[in-house]
């Protein structure tokens, strides 16, 4: 039996890169999907699930961060940005929107390939419960990234909150360090140890019955933070 193939959707409107890296993808085993505008990368999104998608940020008629928004809206495919703009302020908004990392052109492609391979891998083992997780009162739709009150009413979280949640439900009752937290939610070689702070400050304040005394979002000092699940006889099951 032959192992199924990635998918991967790369949306960027330069002809010669989308050569470049239609060999280097397809070379290495990879179905590839092309589009060369935001419009058709969303489209194409939809249509063909990729398991990863290469997106540019110069896109004739739209910016791909606005692309990335509007996809991780719905989907939690891994997203790595390829772009020639080097600016921090650029970059921390694609992380911002929902990217998983970022590759400045020109580029390597050997680096490229790998780490597309390692973002996949991450991800098959990191696959998040597609169920509804109870957190006391708070409900949270972990495929539908929708998150209520008992009451019904909607929290909103950030796309960077939602990361952060989804990092730490991936890692279930276990801790999860400032390093690899940082590293899961804005990429490679980032120290965003103050951002975090105020991120999980942030969650808390929309999570905890009382922020101040966390019940859920715990800090292990020095280290990093862990999600403490209800147990049964609190709260019924944590996930289902």
């Amino acid at each position: 039996m032959t192992e199924a193939m990635h998918v991967i959707l790369i949306v960027e409107d330069d002809e010669a890169i989308q050569s470049v890296l239609r060999m280097l993808f397809e070379g290495n085993g990879f179905r590839v999907v092309i589009a060369a505008t935001a419009a058709r990368g969303e489209v194409a999104a939809r249509l063909h699930k990729p398991d990863i998608i290469v997106v540019d940020l110069g896109l004739p008629d739209d910016d791909g961060v606005t692309l990335i928004a509007r996809i991780r809206a719905w989907s939690p495919v891994p997203l790595i940005v390829l772009s020639a703009r080097v600016s921090e302020t650029q970059r921390v908004a694609a992380f911002d929107r929902g990217a998983d990392d970022y590759v400045l052109k020109p580029f390597s492609a050997p680096e490229l390939l790998a780490r597309t391979r390692a973002m996949l891998r991450r991800h098959v083992r990191g696959a998040l419960p597609m169920g509804v997780l109870q957190l006391g009162a708070i409900s949270i739709d972990m495929s539908r990234r929708v998150v209520q009150t008992r009451e019904g009413r909607e929290v909103r979280l950030t796309p960077i909150e939602h990361r952060i949640l989804e990092s730490l439900v991936r890692h279930g009752d276990r801790i999860v360090t400032h390093a690899a937290l940082i590293r899961e939610v804005w990429g490679p070689n980032r120290d965003d140890s103050r951002a975090l702070r105020v991120y999980i400050g942030s969650l808390r304040r929309k999570l905890e019955p009382d922020p101040s005394r966390p019940k859920h979002i715990l800090t292990e000092l020095g280290i990093g933070y862990r999600l403490v699940f209800p147990t049964d006889r609190e709260h019924g099951h944590a996930l289902h």
